[in-house]
């Protein structure tokens, strides 16, 4: 790779295309990276970090509530929007500096532009314009919001990107949609204080999780004061003075402050080159690579939210990380995208971990279901009136644990320790031979003996009956 400038040009400072930098140029590659906003990525600098922050903030109204049943005295609170923005941008751009110090600590270059592909081994930053040819590219450009539905109006709606800097938090606000970006900001904006309205096309919130839990998570939501409509959308969108005049299907109407548009995202491709050095992209514009995130191009790679293949901030941190060792450490890596632990920060919270039950029914001939739902230590003197709800799913004929799912405090935190268990193909007698930590939470995952449930995959394609519970 000599023959270039560089030894490998990353585009796109976020998560993965750090990770990537970093670690090829600890292999002795000659690195440059190039990012046109901030580095650290949508993660760090608007998404799950500020998001995270967010959540924290929001909680505290609960707290407050709660500590009168343990005792203590709390003054009336008071919440202050951009106390809470201002604390979020000094603790992003820490982050986003960090970044910066530990790219620079590895030998790799920053350039601050905007960079699209010429041809499979030259780049063009726009910033001036100049050239700069490597023996590898590796796109690493994330995900950027959609503004859906398309309809009148549509210009006057925010997105995720825009929610974090609002100069003032909205009294009312719309959100449209139903996946983890909907209900978290749901979540958050209506223990802050807005008055939320969630519309979304489906019947349900979060489309492919398991349905005990999006119905736990729905109810949670309504139990917070957001008023859900299922199978409505925004059908016009109009300013009226200060306010939004929001048409929706089925003749109605709402007034609000602010229409948040979380409808999904889409790999960040537009206006890249992709096409000039042949890249092959599909019909979202996701790039199409390979078990080693290699494209149809040799010297070209993808990672991250940009390929689609599973949208997560350490999924794409470990594509960076294989690409690199397999690239430049010579150590032919893949990725195992099964199996990936996840959250949602609703309050409460989803951790997730595996099959639902709908897939895993769909894939087993007998699944074994054991369902707990609980109220936690602590709301007995709270008074709070909420449930934890445990599911584990059973391979019933080799015993193999298929799929955890958790809707309850700590929920994310429990789901990454199970995702050890459950990577390494622990069964139901692991779980129960393990001493449960008591009194916690998450002790029922290993107390939990009575089977709720038994699906048996009916001989001759008949349809699944659920067997009678032990």
């Amino acid at each position: 790779m000599t023959d270039y400038d560089v030894d490998l040009f990353v585009i796109g400072a976020g998560s993965g295309g750090v990770r990537a930098a970093r670690i090829a140029a600890g292999y002795g590659a000659r690195v440059l990276i190039a990012e046109e906003f901030r580095v650290g990525g949508t993660c760090v600098i608007r998404g799950c970090v500020p998001k995270k922050l967010m959540v924290y903030a929001s909680r505290f109204v609960d707290h407050f509530e709660d500590a009168a049943g343990f005792g203590w005295d709390v003054p009336q609170p008071s919440f202050h929007w951009s106390k809470l923005v201002a604390a979020k941008e000094k603790e992003i751009s820490r982050l986003s500096a960090i970044y910066r110090t530990n790219l620079d600590k590895a030998g790799v270059t920053i350039l601050d532009s905007r960079a699209e592909i010429e041809d499979a081994h030259t780049v063009l930053l726009k910033a001036d314009e100049r050239r700069v040819t490597a023996g590898m590219i590796l796109v690493a450009t994330g995900g950027t919001p959609v503004l859906e539905p398309d309809v009148p109006g549509r210009d006057l709606a925010i997105t995720s990107n825009e929610i974090f800097d609002l100069p003032e938090m909205p009294k009312r606000l719309l959100i449209v949609g139903g996946g983890y970006i909907a209900v978290e900001f749901a979540s958050i904006f209506a223990r802050l204080g807005s008055k939320v309205t969630l519309v979304q096309r489906g019947d349900n919130v979060l489309r492919g999780f398991d349905e005990d839990m999006r119905n736990g998570v729905r109810d949670a939501l309504i139990h917070a004061g957001v008023d859900v409509k299922s199978g409505f959308l925004p059908t016009a969108i109009e300013k009226r003075g200060d306010a939004l005049h929001v048409s929706l299907t089925k003749g109605t109407h709402i007034e609000v402050d602010q229409v948040l548009t979380a409808t999904g995202r889409r790999p960040h491709t537009l206006g890249l080159g992709l096409e000039k050095a042949g890249v092959i992209v599909d019909d979202i514009g996701a790039i199409k690579v390979d078990a080693y995130s290699k494209t149809n191009v040799d010297s070209i790679y993808a990672v991250g939210d940009v390929t689609n293949r599973l949208a997560l901030t350490p999924v794409a941190i470990r594509e960076g990380h294989a690409f690199a060792d397999t690239v430049f450490g010579h150590k032919s890596t893949a990725v195992n995208h099964t199996n990936v632990a996840t959250a949602v920060f609703t309050t409460p919270e989803l951790g997730t971990i595996g099959l639902s039950e709908m897939e895993a029914r769909a894939i087993y001939d007998c699944v074994d279901v054991y369902l707990a739902s609980f109220r936690p230590l602590k709301a007995t003197l709270s008074g709070r009136q909420e449930k934890t709800v445990m599911k584990i799913l059973v391979d019933g004929q080799t015993d193999k644990v298929l799929g955890v799912h958790i809707l309850g405090e700590d929920a994310g935190e429990m789901a990454q320790i199970l995702g050890i268990a459950i990577t390494v193909g622990a069964t139901k007698a692991d779980f129960d031979a393990t001493m449960a930590v008591h009194p916690t939470s998450a002790e029922e995952l290993v107390t939990m003996r009575v089977r709720t449930a038994r699906y048996e995959r009916a001989p001759q394609g008949l349809d699944e009956a659920p067997g009678a519970a032990d």
